[in-house]
């Protein structure tokens, strides 16, 4: 979808659909008053009738008004207050994108008024986050359909802004553009099928993503040179697989050399069976989601590509996939780690562990100002938190902290899980210097406390998002998270 901004007057545009707001009150204001005066009365008119409301989530069509150059005026409801939160606000816009998917408009026209949707001080908010929503909406997964879905209608979106907000919001509805489309990235990504999006797919499409960026370097690992470096752990998850692991680096210079990178890492086991330690039939299929931390790397770099933000961000995929071969791991076994620690195997189902502390080790090469590492890694975080936020663990107060501004920020939640010394000593093992499971208490505080023994020379955080990375049932797919998050960071540290 394209977006522009603009400061034209709303009622002068032609051809499209006008969203008017509506909030509770005894007097229309904004844009709403200005259309309702053009039209001899026709909002106030509907209110009275009740056929339009002013509760979030209401709508009303109105077509071919008098005096109003727009074929179509879409009546929403903005909730009670003049000056919504930042999740009312959000809510709002996505009544706006499904109603406008619905109106079978090929061009929208939206006021970001002061009363309505926006202060001078955070326009720009309201910009970005109206624009990533309303592209987001139009997604459709086209990847192994037969039938094409049918061409979404809306083209165009038009933001009608005050002059002096225009530069900041324009660029911000770029930003916002620019991030939808990486979710958009991300959820293609983890709604292929295993079969197709493996390891050496991964690792071509991080390729094809380079050439979009001159700024854009990549760099792939074959399993022959993770061999050599001594990347056991990590092998030990694919070697009962006939798909090749890949260690994928994709380089982002848009800053002075000297500046630290950030450092994305996605776990991209691109199908989970459990290895010997074999999951259940039930829903088994979902496990092509286990390498949505990889996607969201990919979507956040994707998202970085069209930005060309000033900063250097490096996103690595560890990809493999973990299949119970008679070449797979057992429990039991002891692999050796990239960095000379050993790790007892007790469930080859908690590979995605193994995966990532190689791949941490493997990252200090790049002596990051952070790492965040982005996994699926554990049901017992979806026992903890749900479906409704992303746990952070760190090893640093003010990242886990900047973290969750982000979270609430974007409204891609994450909340932060301890990682005290306590729980340190459930992944004792008699026969290696640490076993890759702690037992079923605190499943997820312990899989994050096996990753920070190999983060101890950088800031670093895990983002867990086994609840939030897919959605189940009826509505199987993924979700693009956490890509916003994760931009928010960045553009922060731009």
């Amino acid at each position: 979808m394209d977006i522009k901004v603009t400061s034209t007057a709303p009622e002068k545009q032609t051809n499209a659909c006008l969203v008017v707001p509506l909030h509770a009150g005894s007097k229309l204001s904004g844009t709403a008053a200005l259309i309702n005066d053009l039209s001899g009365n026709a909002i106030t008119r509907a209110l009275k009738r009740g056929d339009a409301k002013t509760d979030i989530g209401e709508s009303l069509m109105l077509f071919e008004l008098d005096k109003i150059n727009s074929d179509r005026v879409l009546l929403i409801g903005a909730g009670q207050t003049s000056k919504s939160t930042k999740p009312q606000f959000r809510n709002l816009c996505a009544e706006i994108a499904s109603a406008l998917k619905k109106s079978g408009s090929a061009l929208a026209i939206i006021h970001l008024e002061k009363s309505v949707f926006a202060t001078d001080e955070d326009a720009a908010w309201h910009a970005r986050t109206l624009a990533q929503i309303l592209v987001d909406s139009q997604y459709e997964f086209n990847g192994h359909s037969k039938e094409k879905k049918a061409a979404i209608r809306l083209k165009k979106t038009i933001f009608v802004v005050s002059e002096k907000n225009s530069r900041a919001c324009s660029a911000a509805a770029k930003q916002g553009v620019a991030i939808a489309n990486g979710q958009a990235m991300a959820r293609d990504l983890g709604n292929l099928a295993a079969n197709i999006c493996t390891p050496v797919y991964l690792a071509k499409q991080a390729q094809s993503l380079a050439k979009t960026n001159s700024k854009f370097t990549t760099k792939i690992l074959t399993e022959a040179q993770m061999a050599k470096l001594g990347m056991g752990a990590f092998l030990s998850v694919s070697q009962g697989s006939r798909q090749e692991a890949r260690l994928i680096c994709m380089e982002y210079r848009g800053a002075d050399k000297k500046k630290k990178p950030t450092v994305l890492l996605g776990k991209g086991v691109t199908f989970d069976t459990g290895g010997i330690s074999i999951k259940g039939s039930a829903s088994m299929d979902e496990m092509k989601f286990d390498m949505c931390g990889a996607a969201s790397v990919f979507g956040a770099m994707q998202a970085i590509s069209e930005l060309s933000p000033k900063c250097n961000v490096i996103g690595v995929v560890a990809a493999a996939e973990n299949m119970p071969d008679g070449d797979a791991s057992r429990p039991g076994d002891v692999v050796t780690t990239l960095s000379g620690q050993t790790v007892e195997i007790l469930n080859t189902d908690a590979e995605g562990r193994l995966v990532l502390c190689d791949s941490l080790t493997y990252v200090e090469r790049y002596k990051p100002a952070a790492v965040i590492d982005i996994a699926t890694l554990t049901g017992a975080c979806v026992v903890a938190l749900g479906k409704v936020c992303t746990a952070v663990m760190s090893n640093d107060a003010k990242l886990a902290n900047t973290l969750y501004e982000a979270g609430q920020t974007t409204g891609d939640l994450v909340w932060e899980l301890p990682l005290w010394d306590e729980y340190q000593t459930q992944l004792d093992s008699n026969f290696a210097d640490m076993a890759n499971i702690g037992g079923s208490p605190a499943g997820a505080i312990t899989a994050g406390c096996f990753l920070s023994r190999y983060a101890k020379n950088f800031r670093w955080a895990h983002l867990d998002i086994a609840g939030v990375a897919w959605k189940g049932g009826q509505q199987k797919g993924s979700t693009g998270r956490p890509v916003s998050l994760l931009m928010e960071y960045v553009l922060n540290h731009a």
